[in-house]
C-alpha cells in the first residue's frame, strides 16, 4: 500500500513539474544579444528574458524593446526598439527622427545617425523598429516594417552576465507627447 502511494506521489510530482516547465516555456524565452545594434542599452553577448505573453492583451508600445523574426529571413530573430505603431508617420533626416511630426528626444541612442532623409507610413498590423546604435543598426530604415505576427515578445530583463542584471528601459516619457494613431 505504501509503495503505490509513493509511486502516485512521484507521478504527480513529475506531472506537475512538466506542466510548470511547459507553462514557463510558453511564456518566457531567453534571447542572446549578438551584435552592437542596441548599444549602449544592450551589449553584445548579453542574455535577456523575453516575455512572450506581453502582447496577448495589448499591442506593443513605442519604446518597447522587442524580439521578432527578421522579415527577410524568419529563421533569424532580431532585437530592436519600437519607434512607430500602425498608422504612424516616421520621418528621418541625417540625425533626427520624427513620429507624427513630433521630434523625438532619444536619450537611449548612442549617437544620432540616419543613412538618408525619408518618410515612412506604418501600415496596419506592422511596426517600425530601430536599433539604439543607429550608425550600425540593420532595422526598418533599411528593410521596412515588422508584421505583428513576427513579434516573439517583449524583452524585459538583462540577466547575464550577472553584473549587468537590469530591467530594460522603455523610456515612456520620450513617447508620452505622441498621440496613438490606431
Amino acid at each position: 500500500m505504501k509503495r503505490s502511494h509513493l509511486a502516485r506521489e512521484i507521478v504527480e510530482t513529475l506531472a506537475l513539474t512538466l506542466l510548470i516547465f511547459l507553462v514557463v516555456h510558453m511564456v518566457i524565452q531567453s534571447y542572446h544579444v549578438d551584435g552592437l545594434s542596441m548599444e549602449p542599452g544592450l551589449n553584445s553577448q548579453e542574455y535577456v528574458l523575453v516575455n512572450k505573453a506581453a502582447y496577448l492583451f495589448h499591442a506593443p508600445e513605442r519604446g518597447d524593446v522587442i524580439v521578432f523574426h527578421y522579415p527577410r529571413d524568419t529563421t533569424q530573430d532580431y532585437i530592436k526598439r519600437v519607434i512607430g505603431l500602425p498608422g504612424d508617420t516616421i520621418q528621418t533626416d541625417s540625425t533626427h527622427v520624427w513620429v507624427n511630426g513630433k521630434l523625438l528626444n532619444e536619450p537611449y541612442i548612442s549617437m544620432p545617425a540616419n543613412p538618408f532623409a525619408k518618410i515612412w507610413k506604418v501600415p496596419p498590423d506592422s511596426y517600425f523598429v530601430m536599433g539604439d546604435n543607429r550608425q550600425v543598426s540593420d532595422d526598418s530604415r533599411w528593410w521596412g516594417f515588422v508584421p505583428k505576427d513576427f513579434i516573439v515578445g517583449k524583452a524585459v530583463l538583462v540577466y547575464w552576465p550577472t553584473n549587468d542584471i537590469e530591467f530594460i528601459k522603455t523610456y515612456p516619457a520620450v513617447y508620452a507627447q505622441l498621440k496613438v494613431n490606431q
